[in-house]
């Protein structure tokens, strides 16, 4: 990580703060007494890494990591409930940017510029028209087995808003790409009416007369500071690289409920041939079919397990026009109908 020369010495390192929400599930977990070891060691991790607030902890861990959580407390709306509890002032110089700057578009734009220096697995996008919108990328991980860490940070935003601006904001609207049956009730006090799931992008807009709200306590000298220390950061930073399966699979599943998962499709929407595409698959010892399914099977059993969808309905979600034709691959990868599938789930 990159450190600041000035003429009184050293400023320091920005610190990573993408394992906070992953660090506070485990507190909240040890609280309602579930026994870590077993969990961590499922999502790769140990205690010494959990307990240790510098040690970095990958992204898709963390994932997984809540997944595990959530089902262990029969929480499906683990992250959400977690940015509730969330010390705002964890996040760390990040928050100390956003509540020195000056409006509320200033920080906002600032979070998002520099958000990936504290989190490797996501790349975020800032736009201001008729609203302001900011948009989130998984970068070199996964998206289609996670809600939870997207759902927190979309109500960690609202919280940050209403914080640093004294005002009850709300989101205008708010787009996961992940599916529920039906959106909660718990988050229209933050999120409004207007929430979609299974979307093509996950997306949070807010009123575009908010951008120009002050933020309570700005401190121009103090945000001066922080930029060139981010600014310094940022230009010494290595680019990151993210695996080619993970880029794939999250152009994939949006298109899923669609049917238009074809490999010359992808292949466009990544900007090169299908030649290119099918070589680059290759490199990592893949095919488009290949994962395919696996990323299929990987969303079937989340979905036979959070049991808020109906057979036929994840069918429609994996891009099945036929619920026998679900069945019938479903039994190929696992030996079982996902009725079988879901008894057992249910039943343990």
């Amino acid at each position: 990580m990159a450190t600041r020369k000035t003429d009184a010495g050293t400023l320091g390192t920005i610190p990573r703060t993408d394992g906070v929400i992953a660090r506070l599930a485990c507190a909240r977990a040890k609280t309602a007494g579930i026994a870590l070891p077993p969990l961590l060691k499922k999502a790769n991790l140990s205690l010494q890494q959990v307990n240790e607030p510098r040690e970095r902890l990958a992204a898709r861990d963390q994932v997984r990591l809540l997944n595990l959580f959530a089902d262990a407390m029969q929480d499906d709306l683990l992250g959400f409930h977690l940015a509730q509890h969330l010390e705002l002032r964890e996040i760390g110089m990040l928050y100390y940017i956003l509540a020195s700057s000056e409006t509320v578009i200033a920080a906002l734009r600032r979070v998002v510029r520099y958000g990936s220096l504290v989190n490797e697995g996501a790349f975020q996008q800032c736009t201001l028209g008729r609203h302001i919108r900011i948009a989130i990328d998984y970068v070199g991980v996964s998206r289609h087995l996670d809600r939870h860490h997207t759902e927190c940070w979309m109500m960690v935003l609202v919280r940050l808003l209403r914080q640093i601006t004294g005002l009850r904001v709300c989101a205008r609207s708010v787009r996961f790409i992940h599916s529920r049956k039906q959106c909660p009730g718990e988050f229209a006090p933050y999120f409004g009416a207007d929430v979609e799931f299974g979307a093509a992008a996950d997306e949070i807009t807010f009123a575009a007369s908010l951008g120009d709200a002050p933020v309570v306590g700005a401190d121009p000298f103090l945000n001066k500071l922080l930029v060139r220390h981010y600014e310094d950061a940022l230009a010494s930073r290595r680019p990151g690289r993210g695996s080619f399966r993970s880029r794939v699979q999250n152009t994939i599943v949006p298109l899923l409920p669609h049917a238009e998962v074809r490999a010359g499709e992808i292949a466009r929407r990544l900007g090169m041939s299908q030649r290119t595409f099918a070589r680059r698959l290759g490199v990592e010892g893949l095919t488009f079919s290949a994962l395919l399914d696996r990323l299929r099977l990987d969303l079937a059993n989340r979905y036979l397990t959070d049991g808020d969808a109906s057979i036929s309905q994840i069918a429609w979600l994996l891009g099945y026009r036929e619920v026998s034709a679900f069945s019938k691959a479903f039994r190929r990868w696992t030996g079982k109908s996902p009725r079988e599938a879901r008894t057992r789930t249910t039943a343990t």
